[in-house]
Protein backbone atom coordinates (compact mmCIF):
# COMPACT_ATOMS: atom_id res chain seq x y z
CA UNK A 1 0.00 0.00 0.00
CA UNK A 2 1.30 3.64 -1.16
CA UNK A 3 1.54 6.95 0.88
CA UNK A 4 1.27 10.07 -0.37
CA UNK A 5 4.13 12.58 1.08
CA UNK A 6 2.60 15.18 3.33
CA UNK A 7 5.92 17.62 3.22
CA UNK A 8 5.60 17.83 -0.99
CA UNK A 9 1.73 17.96 -1.02
CA UNK A 10 1.97 21.04 1.34
CA UNK A 11 4.60 23.10 -0.55
CA UNK A 12 2.33 22.35 -3.68
CA UNK A 13 -0.57 23.72 -1.69
CA UNK A 14 1.55 26.70 -0.46
CA UNK A 15 3.10 27.18 -4.04
CA UNK A 16 -0.44 27.74 -5.50
CA UNK A 17 -1.94 29.69 -2.65
CA UNK A 18 0.72 32.23 -3.69
CA UNK A 19 -1.61 32.88 -7.47
CA UNK A 20 -3.89 35.73 -6.11
CA UNK A 21 -2.93 35.42 -2.61
CA UNK A 22 -4.59 38.20 -0.38
CA UNK A 23 -2.65 40.11 2.60
CA UNK A 24 -5.12 38.11 5.39
CA UNK A 25 -4.00 34.12 3.97
CA UNK A 26 -6.78 33.64 1.38
CA UNK A 27 -6.94 33.73 -2.27
CA UNK A 28 -8.66 35.83 -4.87
CA UNK A 29 -8.00 33.85 -8.15
CA UNK A 30 -11.55 34.59 -10.35
CA UNK A 31 -11.88 32.37 -13.67
CA UNK A 32 -9.74 33.75 -16.64
CA UNK A 33 -8.14 36.43 -14.69
CA UNK A 34 -4.10 37.11 -14.83
CA UNK A 35 -4.06 35.28 -11.23
CA UNK A 36 -5.96 32.38 -12.69
CA UNK A 37 -3.63 31.87 -16.07
CA UNK A 38 -0.57 32.39 -14.10
CA UNK A 39 -2.03 29.20 -11.76
CA UNK A 40 -2.75 27.67 -15.24
CA UNK A 41 0.88 27.42 -16.62
CA UNK A 42 2.02 26.35 -13.46
CA UNK A 43 -0.55 23.32 -13.79
CA UNK A 44 0.48 22.32 -16.65
CA UNK A 45 4.27 22.97 -16.36
CA UNK A 46 4.08 20.53 -13.59
CA UNK A 47 2.11 18.15 -15.55
CA UNK A 48 4.14 17.92 -18.26
CA UNK A 49 7.51 17.54 -16.27
CA UNK A 50 5.41 14.22 -14.79
CA UNK A 51 5.56 12.90 -18.82
CA UNK A 52 1.33 14.06 -19.37
CA UNK A 53 -0.30 15.19 -22.13
CA UNK A 54 -1.79 18.17 -21.94
CA UNK A 55 -4.80 19.11 -24.64
CA UNK A 56 -7.66 21.92 -23.85
CA UNK A 57 -10.86 21.87 -25.10
CA UNK A 58 -13.04 24.74 -26.45
CA UNK A 59 -14.12 26.17 -22.43
CA UNK A 60 -10.67 26.45 -21.45
CA UNK A 61 -10.94 23.13 -19.72
CA UNK A 62 -7.67 21.96 -19.26
CA UNK A 63 -6.68 17.76 -19.90
CA UNK A 64 -3.35 16.30 -18.47
CA UNK A 65 -3.43 12.63 -19.63
CA UNK A 66 -0.51 10.08 -17.80
CA UNK A 67 -0.89 7.19 -20.43
CA UNK A 68 -1.46 3.46 -19.13
CA UNK A 69 -0.36 0.38 -20.88
CA UNK A 70 -3.60 -0.04 -22.51
CA UNK A 71 -4.98 2.21 -25.16
CA UNK A 72 -8.43 2.75 -23.80
CA UNK A 73 -10.86 5.47 -21.83
CA UNK A 74 -9.17 6.60 -19.10
CA UNK A 75 -10.15 7.35 -14.60
CA UNK A 76 -10.87 11.08 -14.92
CA UNK A 77 -9.70 13.19 -11.72
CA UNK A 78 -10.64 16.30 -11.35
CA UNK A 79 -11.44 19.65 -9.81
CA UNK A 80 -10.80 23.78 -10.45
CA UNK A 81 -8.21 26.44 -9.85
CA UNK A 82 -10.71 29.23 -9.52
CA UNK A 83 -11.63 30.63 -6.52
CA UNK A 84 -14.12 33.26 -5.21
CA UNK A 85 -13.28 37.00 -4.21
CA UNK A 86 -11.11 36.65 -0.92
CA UNK A 87 -11.94 32.82 -0.37
CA UNK A 88 -9.55 30.54 0.69
CA UNK A 89 -6.78 28.17 -0.36
CA UNK A 90 -8.21 25.01 -0.62
CA UNK A 91 -11.46 25.40 -1.75
CA UNK A 92 -11.01 23.44 -5.34
CA UNK A 93 -7.56 23.76 -5.95
CA UNK A 94 -7.00 20.85 -3.58
CA UNK A 95 -8.37 18.38 -5.60
CA UNK A 96 -5.79 19.37 -8.26
CA UNK A 97 -2.95 19.19 -5.94
CA UNK A 98 -3.55 16.12 -3.94
CA UNK A 99 -4.20 14.32 -7.76
CA UNK A 100 -0.61 15.92 -8.70
CA UNK A 101 0.76 14.64 -5.53
CA UNK A 102 -0.91 10.61 -6.16
CA UNK A 103 0.69 11.04 -9.61
CA UNK A 104 4.20 11.63 -8.00
CA UNK A 105 3.66 9.11 -5.55
CA UNK A 106 2.96 6.87 -8.70
CA UNK A 107 6.37 8.45 -10.62
CA UNK A 108 8.40 7.91 -7.39
CA UNK A 109 7.30 4.27 -7.36
CA UNK A 110 7.64 3.20 -10.85
CA UNK A 111 4.12 2.61 -10.69
CA UNK A 112 2.90 2.35 -14.68
CA UNK A 113 -0.85 1.82 -14.73
CA UNK A 114 -2.54 -0.40 -16.69
CA UNK A 115 -5.30 2.57 -17.25
CA UNK A 116 -4.68 6.10 -18.49
CA UNK A 117 -5.00 8.54 -15.92
CA UNK A 118 -6.61 12.02 -16.39
CA UNK A 119 -6.62 14.91 -14.77
CA UNK A 120 -9.06 17.93 -15.53
CA UNK A 121 -9.00 21.61 -14.58
CA UNK A 122 -12.82 22.86 -14.94
CA UNK A 123 -12.77 26.41 -16.24
CA UNK A 124 -15.36 29.00 -13.86
CA UNK A 125 -16.42 26.39 -10.90
CA UNK A 126 -17.33 29.23 -8.83
CA UNK A 127 -19.28 31.51 -11.36
CA UNK A 128 -17.34 34.48 -9.56
CA UNK A 129 -16.63 35.91 -12.16
CA UNK A 130 -19.03 34.59 -14.86
CA UNK A 131 -22.59 33.46 -13.98
CA UNK A 132 -23.63 30.68 -13.59
CA UNK A 133 -20.95 28.30 -11.25
CA UNK A 134 -20.44 25.35 -12.86
CA UNK A 135 -19.92 26.77 -16.40
CA UNK A 136 -17.66 25.02 -18.49
CA UNK A 137 -18.15 21.14 -16.64
CA UNK A 138 -22.25 22.19 -17.69
CA UNK A 139 -21.33 23.07 -21.35
CA UNK A 140 -19.58 19.72 -21.79
CA UNK A 141 -22.73 17.51 -19.96
CA UNK A 142 -25.44 19.92 -22.14
CA UNK A 143 -26.89 21.68 -18.91
CA UNK A 144 -25.86 25.14 -20.71
CA UNK A 145 -25.66 26.63 -24.00
CA UNK A 146 -22.26 27.87 -25.01
CA UNK A 147 -23.41 30.34 -27.05
CA UNK A 148 -25.07 32.05 -23.94
CA UNK A 149 -22.14 31.19 -21.66
CA UNK A 150 -19.64 32.85 -24.39
CA UNK A 151 -22.16 36.00 -23.53
CA UNK A 152 -21.53 36.09 -19.84
CA UNK A 153 -20.45 39.43 -18.16
CA UNK A 154 -18.86 39.88 -15.30
CA UNK A 155 -18.90 43.29 -13.47
CA UNK A 156 -16.33 45.32 -15.76
CA UNK A 157 -18.01 44.28 -18.92
CA UNK A 158 -15.91 41.84 -19.81
CA UNK A 159 -17.77 38.87 -21.68
CA UNK A 160 -16.58 35.17 -20.99
CA UNK A 161 -15.79 35.14 -24.88
CA UNK A 162 -13.59 38.08 -24.54
CA UNK A 163 -11.41 36.49 -21.25
CA UNK A 164 -11.32 33.11 -22.98
CA UNK A 165 -9.64 34.66 -26.09
CA UNK A 166 -7.48 36.82 -24.06
CA UNK A 167 -6.16 33.92 -21.30
CA UNK A 168 -4.60 31.97 -24.45
CA UNK A 169 -6.92 28.92 -23.31
CA UNK A 170 -8.96 28.80 -25.63
CA UNK A 171 -8.90 25.35 -27.38
CA UNK A 172 -10.49 22.75 -29.90
CA UNK A 173 -14.29 21.53 -29.21
CA UNK A 174 -12.96 17.91 -30.08
CA UNK A 175 -10.87 17.56 -27.26
CA UNK A 176 -13.99 17.65 -24.72
CA UNK A 177 -13.83 14.71 -22.54
CA UNK A 178 -16.89 12.75 -23.64
CA UNK A 179 -16.40 9.11 -22.44
CA UNK A 180 -14.15 7.57 -19.33
CA UNK A 181 -14.26 4.78 -16.86
CA UNK A 182 -14.73 6.64 -13.85
CA UNK A 183 -14.36 10.34 -11.91
CA UNK A 184 -13.40 11.15 -8.67
CA UNK A 185 -13.84 14.59 -7.36
CA UNK A 186 -11.59 15.44 -4.24
CA UNK A 187 -13.22 18.76 -2.21
CA UNK A 188 -12.84 19.83 1.05
CA UNK A 189 -16.17 19.35 2.77
CA UNK A 190 -16.94 23.50 2.92
CA UNK A 191 -19.07 22.28 6.14
CA UNK A 192 -18.95 21.71 10.00
CA UNK A 193 -20.26 17.67 9.50
CA UNK A 194 -16.73 15.74 9.04
CA UNK A 195 -15.03 17.64 11.71
CA UNK A 196 -18.38 17.31 14.53
CA UNK A 197 -18.07 13.50 13.83
CA UNK A 198 -14.40 13.41 14.15
CA UNK A 199 -14.08 11.49 10.76
CA UNK A 200 -11.27 12.06 8.49
CA UNK A 201 -12.73 11.20 5.21
CA UNK A 202 -16.13 12.15 3.80
CA UNK A 203 -17.40 9.54 1.16
CA UNK A 204 -19.55 11.40 -1.35
CA UNK A 205 -22.84 9.82 -2.27
CA UNK A 206 -23.97 12.92 -4.09
CA UNK A 207 -25.24 16.30 -4.32
CA UNK A 208 -28.40 17.66 -2.78
CA UNK A 209 -31.39 19.05 -4.44
CA UNK A 210 -32.37 22.11 -4.67
CA UNK A 211 -34.41 25.12 -5.69
CA UNK A 212 -34.39 29.05 -5.23
CA UNK A 213 -37.36 31.21 -5.69
CA UNK A 214 -37.29 35.28 -5.86
CA UNK A 215 -40.02 36.47 -3.92
CA UNK A 216 -41.36 40.30 -4.90
CA UNK A 217 -43.49 42.20 -2.06
CA UNK A 218 -45.00 45.38 -3.57
CA UNK A 219 -46.16 47.78 -1.60
CA UNK A 220 -46.38 51.64 -1.94
CA UNK A 221 -44.09 54.40 -1.27
CA UNK A 222 -44.72 57.41 1.07
CA UNK A 223 -43.06 60.09 2.96
CA UNK A 224 -41.73 57.95 6.11
CA UNK A 225 -42.87 61.09 8.66
CA UNK A 226 -45.95 62.45 7.34
CA UNK A 227 -47.68 58.87 6.36
CA UNK A 228 -49.83 57.51 9.43
CA UNK A 229 -48.56 53.79 10.46
CA UNK A 230 -52.27 52.33 10.29
CA UNK A 231 -52.44 53.87 6.41
CA UNK A 232 -49.15 52.18 5.02
CA UNK A 233 -48.44 49.68 2.26
CA UNK A 234 -45.49 48.41 3.52
CA UNK A 235 -43.72 46.00 1.72
CA UNK A 236 -40.87 45.77 4.17
CA UNK A 237 -43.09 44.96 6.95
CA UNK A 238 -44.84 42.75 5.10
CA UNK A 239 -41.59 40.66 3.55
CA UNK A 240 -40.67 40.45 7.12
CA UNK A 241 -43.53 38.56 7.86
CA UNK A 242 -43.12 36.28 5.14
CA UNK A 243 -39.78 35.61 6.07
CA UNK A 244 -40.93 34.57 9.64
CA UNK A 245 -43.59 32.65 8.44
CA UNK A 246 -41.51 30.53 6.28
CA UNK A 247 -38.78 29.89 8.94
CA UNK A 248 -41.17 28.39 11.10
CA UNK A 249 -42.88 26.38 8.61
CA UNK A 250 -40.29 25.17 6.44
CA UNK A 251 -38.25 24.60 9.53
CA UNK A 252 -40.72 21.80 10.63
CA UNK A 253 -40.79 19.82 7.07
CA UNK A 254 -37.24 18.07 7.73
CA UNK A 255 -34.87 18.73 10.42
CA UNK A 256 -31.94 18.19 7.35
CA UNK A 257 -33.99 20.78 5.26
CA UNK A 258 -31.64 23.57 4.85
CA UNK A 259 -33.08 27.42 3.64
CA UNK A 260 -31.46 30.49 3.74
CA UNK A 261 -33.01 33.87 2.72
CA UNK A 262 -29.28 34.83 1.22
CA UNK A 263 -30.49 38.35 -1.01
CA UNK A 264 -32.69 41.14 -0.57
CA UNK A 265 -33.39 44.36 -2.82
CA UNK A 266 -35.26 47.38 -1.35
CA UNK A 267 -36.76 50.56 -3.66
CA UNK A 268 -35.99 53.15 -3.43
CA UNK A 269 -33.94 52.13 -0.19
CA UNK A 270 -33.80 55.96 1.08
CA UNK A 271 -33.72 56.02 5.11
CA UNK A 272 -36.79 58.80 4.54
CA UNK A 273 -39.34 56.62 2.22
CA UNK A 274 -41.89 53.79 2.78
CA UNK A 275 -39.96 51.34 0.29
CA UNK A 276 -42.21 50.63 -2.58
CA UNK A 277 -40.94 47.28 -3.64
CA UNK A 278 -38.73 44.41 -1.51
CA UNK A 279 -37.18 41.57 -3.40
CA UNK A 280 -35.72 38.59 -1.71
CA UNK A 281 -34.25 35.16 -2.35
CA UNK A 282 -34.99 31.84 -0.29
CA UNK A 283 -32.52 29.14 -1.62
CA UNK A 284 -33.51 25.17 0.16
CA UNK A 285 -31.46 22.24 -0.54
CA UNK A 286 -32.63 18.30 0.68
CA UNK A 287 -31.68 14.97 -0.76
CA UNK A 288 -34.99 14.02 -1.01
CA UNK A 289 -37.18 15.12 -3.94
CA UNK A 290 -40.35 14.90 -1.62
CA UNK A 291 -39.29 17.22 0.60
CA UNK A 292 -38.33 19.59 -1.77
CA UNK A 293 -41.99 19.30 -3.47
CA UNK A 294 -43.00 20.55 0.31
CA UNK A 295 -41.19 23.21 -0.01
CA UNK A 296 -42.08 24.55 -3.68
CA UNK A 297 -45.46 23.80 -2.06
CA UNK A 298 -45.23 25.77 0.41
CA UNK A 299 -43.68 28.96 -1.68
CA UNK A 300 -46.10 28.64 -4.66
CA UNK A 301 -48.67 28.78 -1.88
CA UNK A 302 -48.22 32.61 -0.69
CA UNK A 303 -51.19 34.30 -0.48
CA UNK A 304 -51.05 36.81 -3.25
CA UNK A 305 -52.26 39.65 -1.47
CA UNK A 306 -51.96 40.71 2.15
CA UNK A 307 -52.17 43.97 4.16
CA UNK A 308 -52.08 46.22 0.91
CA UNK A 309 -49.10 44.31 -0.60
CA UNK A 310 -49.41 42.05 -3.99
CA UNK A 311 -46.62 39.09 -3.31
CA UNK A 312 -45.63 37.30 -5.92
CA UNK A 313 -42.80 34.05 -5.80
CA UNK A 314 -41.08 33.53 -9.02
CA UNK A 315 -38.60 30.25 -9.09
CA UNK A 316 -35.46 31.22 -10.48
CA UNK A 317 -33.72 28.03 -10.89
CA UNK A 318 -33.56 24.21 -9.56
CA UNK A 319 -31.67 21.13 -9.46
CA UNK A 320 -33.04 17.40 -8.77
CA UNK A 321 -30.60 15.89 -6.32
CA UNK A 322 -27.74 13.70 -8.12
CA UNK A 323 -26.52 10.49 -6.64
CA UNK A 324 -23.28 9.53 -7.62
CA UNK A 325 -22.02 5.94 -8.88
CA UNK A 326 -22.94 3.38 -5.83
CA UNK A 327 -19.83 0.82 -6.74
CA UNK A 328 -17.44 3.95 -6.78
CA UNK A 329 -18.47 5.19 -3.10
CA UNK A 330 -17.81 1.64 -2.06
CA UNK A 331 -14.35 1.50 -3.51
CA UNK A 332 -13.89 4.42 -2.13
CA UNK A 333 -14.98 3.60 1.36
CA UNK A 334 -13.16 0.27 0.72
CA UNK A 335 -10.10 2.41 0.47
CA UNK A 336 -10.97 3.85 3.55
CA UNK A 337 -10.96 0.57 5.41
CA UNK A 338 -7.70 -0.13 4.05
CA UNK A 339 -5.85 2.63 5.29
CA UNK A 340 -7.36 2.64 8.75
CA UNK A 341 -9.59 5.84 7.92
CA UNK A 342 -12.35 7.03 9.52
CA UNK A 343 -15.43 7.85 7.01
CA UNK A 344 -19.04 9.29 7.05
CA UNK A 345 -21.21 8.89 4.18
CA UNK A 346 -22.61 11.67 3.33
CA UNK A 347 -23.65 14.40 0.68
CA UNK A 348 -23.19 17.57 -0.49
CA UNK A 349 -25.17 20.19 0.18
CA UNK A 350 -22.77 22.43 -2.22
CA UNK A 351 -22.40 22.27 -5.75
CA UNK A 352 -19.36 20.89 -7.74
CA UNK A 353 -18.35 19.76 -11.04
CA UNK A 354 -18.73 15.92 -10.68
CA UNK A 355 -22.58 16.52 -10.53
CA UNK A 356 -23.07 17.91 -14.10
CA UNK A 357 -20.06 15.39 -15.14
CA UNK A 358 -21.83 12.03 -13.50
CA UNK A 359 -24.42 12.45 -16.20
CA UNK A 360 -21.62 11.50 -18.29
CA UNK A 361 -19.60 9.46 -16.59
CA UNK A 362 -19.96 7.24 -13.16
CA UNK A 363 -18.77 9.14 -10.44
CA UNK A 364 -18.17 10.29 -7.23
CA UNK A 365 -16.65 12.44 -4.88
CA UNK A 366 -14.29 12.44 -1.45
CA UNK A 367 -14.51 14.75 1.36
CA UNK A 368 -12.11 16.23 3.85
CA UNK A 369 -12.45 18.59 6.94
CA UNK A 370 -12.62 21.73 7.27
CA UNK A 371 -11.75 23.48 9.92
CA UNK A 372 -14.79 25.02 11.67
CA UNK A 373 -16.91 23.86 8.64
CA UNK A 374 -15.12 27.18 6.84
CA UNK A 375 -14.91 28.03 3.38
CA UNK A 376 -15.36 30.61 0.69
CA UNK A 377 -13.46 33.12 3.47
CA UNK A 378 -10.04 33.73 3.92
CA UNK A 379 -10.32 31.55 6.47
CA UNK A 380 -11.19 28.59 5.31
CA UNK A 381 -8.49 25.79 6.53
CA UNK A 382 -7.78 22.36 6.39
CA UNK A 383 -5.05 20.81 8.18
CA UNK A 384 -2.18 19.22 5.59
CA UNK A 385 -2.19 15.68 7.69
CA UNK A 386 -6.18 15.70 6.38
CA UNK A 387 -4.83 16.40 3.05
CA UNK A 388 -2.65 14.07 2.78
CA UNK A 389 -4.73 11.46 3.88
CA UNK A 390 -7.04 12.47 1.18
CA UNK A 391 -4.77 12.19 -1.35
CA UNK A 392 -4.02 8.39 0.11
CA UNK A 393 -7.43 7.32 -0.24
CA UNK A 394 -7.78 9.20 -3.72
CA UNK A 395 -4.34 6.96 -5.21
CA UNK A 396 -5.80 4.13 -3.36
CA UNK A 397 -9.40 4.11 -5.28
CA UNK A 398 -7.47 4.94 -8.62
CA UNK A 399 -4.74 1.61 -7.98
CA UNK A 400 -8.01 -0.23 -6.91
CA UNK A 401 -10.49 0.71 -9.78
CA UNK A 402 -8.11 0.49 -12.70
CA UNK A 403 -6.57 -3.01 -11.81
CA UNK A 404 -10.15 -3.58 -11.96
CA UNK A 405 -11.16 -2.35 -15.23
CA UNK A 406 -7.44 -3.81 -16.57
CA UNK A 407 -8.82 -7.27 -15.97
CA UNK A 408 -12.17 -6.54 -17.25
CA UNK A 409 -13.63 -6.37 -14.53
CA UNK A 410 -16.11 -3.56 -15.17
CA UNK A 411 -19.58 -6.09 -14.76
CA UNK A 412 -17.67 -6.93 -10.96
CA UNK A 413 -17.32 -3.36 -10.06
CA UNK A 414 -21.01 -2.24 -10.79
CA UNK A 415 -22.12 -5.18 -9.25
Amino acid sequence: MYKCNRNRLQSLIEQFSQFGATTNGGVTRLSLSKEDVLARDYFCTICKELGMDIQIDDMANIYATLPGKKDCPPIVLGSHLDSVEKGGRFDGVLGILTAIEAIQTLKENDIELEIPLMLVNFTNEEGARFDPAMMSSGVIASKFSKEKMLQSVDKNGTSFQEALQASGYEGKQGNRLTEALAYIELHIEQGPVLEAKQREIGVVEGVLGMVCYEITVTGESNHAGTTPMSMRKDPMIEASRIISSLHEELGEIDEELVFTFGRMHVTPNIHTVIPHEVVFTIDSRHQNPAVMRKVEKVLTGLALEKNGCYIRPVKLWGRDTVFFDTAICNEVEQSCHKLGYSFHRMFSGAGHDAQYIASLIPSAMIFVPSMNGKSHCEEEETTFEDCVKGADVLLETVLTLQTKFSVGKKQTLNS
